[in-house]
């Protein structure tokens, strides 16, 4: 596993690399979830590539930049036995001194996430582009558990004409239900108990539309009622919505993707199903 810090040095080792390129971009302090990402790169390809970058712009100014955990050598001992190429630049690598040049995917950018935390998308794309063009994958592989950042990403891609294929894979989640994240470090024994009431609920929703329920509303209300009992627990947004489109819709007719928001305290916690 070879470990490079600079953009000139991962060109310089793509110079002499033949074969297909499996990458997984990725904010560091690894679970699970992300490995799951790099055995699937490993598998599908001749290399597998990681970038572990915290991304700056893609936080909001009272988000959690500087408190997003951060351990180096944990990430590296869990990508040894998967991983040939790890990239790890510093923030003035990738945003040196006057940069100021953006990617921005409109309209589906605007719902969901990008409504409760805006410019959020216009960092991930930016960055995303540019480690596309440094790294110079065949695939890049995300996870579901971030469905509109997956739709986003496979939508610039498809319009910006980029040589190569955005897989996303399934939701990797603990024993409980609860979907595999860096931030749930950030919650107390206490909330923890308490978080898998979005799968939870999201579980309900599957099992109503099941049953032959039709009506948003009538579901989202019974989501809703689940997630309050969690008296920690506080709803952003519980959203059904075209799953490729990301619009919201009133009757259920698939593929829909149900998504929610839930704050633990200071804790946000994200999770979505996609109803085929």
């Amino acid at each position: 596993m070879q470990v490079i810090n600079t953009i000139a040095g991962i060109k310089e080792l793509k110079r002499n690399l033949k074969g297909t390129v499996g990458f997984v971009p990725t904010m560091g302090y690894l679970h699970a979830g992300h490995i799951a990402l790099v055995k699937q790169a490993k598998a599908e390809n001749d290399i597998s590539a990681v970038s572990i970058f915290v991304n700056p712009t893609q936080f909001g100014p009272k988000e959690d930049f500087k408190t997003y955990p951060r351990d180096i050598n944990r990430d590296l001992a869990m990508l040894e036995p998967y991983t040939d190429i790890v990239f790890i630049p510093a923030d003035k690598e990738m945003y040196p001194a006057g940069y100021n040049t953006w990617v921005e995917v409109n309209e589906i950018t605007d719902v969901l996430e990008g409504a409760v935390r805006p410019g959020h998308f216009k960092g991930v794309t930016t960055v995303v582009n540019k480690l596309f063009n440094i790294v110079q994958p065949d695939k890049a592989y995300f996870g579901q558990k971030d469905a509109q950042q997956a739709a986003v990403i496979k939508k610039m891609a498809r319009d910006l004409n980029m040589p190569l294929e955005v897989v996303v894979c399934p939701t990797i989640r603990e024993p409980d239900g609860l979907a595999m994240s860096s931030r749930n470090t950030y919650l107390t024994p206490e909330m923890r108990k308490g978080a898998p009431v979005l799968y939870q609920s999201l579980q309900k929703a599957k099992a109503m539309i099941e049953a032959g329920e039709k009506t948003v509303a009538d579901i989202r209300r019974e989501m809703t009622s689940m997630i309050i009992k969690e008296t920690l627990a506080t709803i952003e947004y519980i959203s059904f919505a075209d799953n490729e489109t990301l619009k919201e819709i009133h009757t259920i007719k698939p593929p829909v993707l149900i998504s929610m928001a839930v704050k633990f305290g200071k804790t946000r916690l994200i999770d979505n199903i996609v109803i085929k």
